[in-house]
């Protein structure tokens, strides 16, 4: 009985260490992978604000017209919603 209670006694720390040592592999392989995807990220990050601007000036020429329709509006717009002021009524000024 005392064999078995030591087989069962090798069995269960060589799984200990097993575990710790997965756990450990887990762990730095987690970070090293967090590292490497928050340097891609910066890397994405810095080629999408330089490929932005061209982006933007190919996309111009269909949403030109959109933005000029917009524009236009806009003026029509405030130029209506203009209002003269009111007058100042007498005797509202300071004492």
């Amino acid at each position: 009985m005392i064999e078995l209670l030591v087989v069962a006694a090798v069995i269960g720390a060589l799984w200990l260490i097993g575990s710790v040592v997965g756990l450990m592999f887990k762990l730095v392989f987690g970070l090293v992978g967090g590292v490497f995807s928050l340097l891609g990220g910066l890397l994405a990050l810095g080629v999408g604000l330089i490929v932005l601007p061209f982006a933007v000036l190919a996309m111009l020429p269909s949403v030109l017209p959109a933005l000029l329709v917009i524009g236009v509006v806009w003026l029509i717009a405030r130029s209506a919603s203009r209002s003269t002021p009111a007058p100042a009524a007498h005797g509202s000024g300071p004492a």
